[in-house]
């Protein structure tokens, strides 16, 4: 059985005194007796403070990305043995602002990828379609390419751990919203994908997050699709009692 993932990805946001407000209490607003996983991933200036705090309360660890080499002279990245000593367990890969902003491409992508499995960081990794490639109807073929290209010299093994995020470019921040169909129409293709690519037991075992403005009112309409096991939340992340309640909506899924 899949279990729900919850993750809160910070981006660029929160200063020092900001992080440790959230982290002081979101855990007495969290449900008691909760089922789900649940992920903070805030900019790497406060992983260190932040761990205690959030691992007395059951939430996870994450970076927001990851260099693909080993320590040494790459100014301003941060690398996998990094995160792992400030007591990170995931790392996001290839989120879609980085892929358009920072132009990351699928080559270095997976060169992240190898990295984060080799260290043993479970990868959250991020694949969807813009408005551009959506209209052309090149939404899957997008996609699969994203995906397999990620992927790519990764054995079943190195996998057991791994989280997909499908993050439609063209619903965030845009106004134009995926509905919970849109988006498990998507996630049943990225499965299958899988499928075809490492076989059936891995693609049922491996969760898929939706990530594409998931607030209050719709994180329930996402998390009943059949191949959707959780989200990948931005600014909605950023308020504790707003996250906390998004955690609990999903719990009475």
């Amino acid at each position: 059985m899949r279990v729900t993932l919850i993750a809160g990805n910070w981006k660029m946001n929160k200063s020092r005194r900001e992080a440790l407000a959230f982290a002081q209490v979101v855990p007495s607003l969290l449900p008691d007796t909760g089922t789900s996983e649940v992920l903070i991933c805030p900019p790497y200036t406060m992983l260190y403070e932040l761990q205690p705090l959030l691992a007395a309360a059951g939430i996870k660890l994450g970076g927001q990305d990851v260099f693909w080499g080993d320590n040494g002279a790459y100014t301003g990245e941060i690398s996998a043995s990094m995160l792992l000593d400030t007591g990170c367990t995931y790392v996001i890969i290839g989120h879609s602002e980085r892929r358009q902003v920072m132009g990351e491409r699928d080559a270095l992508i997976n060169k992240k990828m190898h990295k984060a499995c080799q260290e043993k960081l479970i990868p959250i990794l991020c694949i969807g379609e813009t408005l551009e490639q959506r209209k052309d109807g090149k939404a899957e073929k997008v996609v699969a390419q994203q995906l397999e290209q990620a992927l790519q010299g990764l054995s079943s093994q190195q996998m057991d751990n791994l989280v997909l995020a499908y993050e439609p470019v063209w619903a965030i921040g845009t106004g134009v919203n995926a509905s919970g169909q849109d988006a498990q129409d998507m996630c049943r293709f990225i499965r299958e994908q899988l499928k075809q690519l490492y076989g059936s037991q891995l693609a049922a075992a491996i969760r898929i997050l939706y990530g594409g403005s998931v607030k209050e009112d719709n994180i329930k309409e996402f998390l009943q699709q059949q191949d959707i096991d959780g989200a990948l939340i931005g600014g909605a992340s950023l308020d504790a009692a707003v996250f906390a309640n998004i955690v609990r909506l999903g719990e009475n899924v």
